[in-house]
């Protein structure tokens, strides 16, 4: 039996599934995440933050594409947990 956690932006601002442009994702979906893996990047103003998985599970969905404007609250991401 799993449970889905849901990853919230905490941010406005520009969001990176990448590190870089030629470089691979952070993670993909159907990939094993665990607490406080970086899953994506926020760009505000010039200024990076990383957004972290909170749980150990299953990446089973991202809802926001790379590149994508994002708001705070907006669903980043879903990850399936046991229960």
């Amino acid at each position: 039996m799993t449970s889905t956690h849901q990853i919230i932006s905490p941010l406005p601002g520009i969001f990176y599934r990448r590190p870089a442009p030629d470089v691979a994702e952070f993670v993909a979906e159907g990939c094993e995440v665990h607490n406080g893996e970086v899953i994506g990047l926020i760009e505000v103003m010039k200024q990076f933050s990383e957004v972290t998985a909170d749980v150990d599970g299953i990446l089973t969905a991202f809802y926001i594409e790379n590149e994508d404007f994002i708001e705070p609250g907006q669903v980043i991401a879903s990850i399936e947990t046991p229960k």
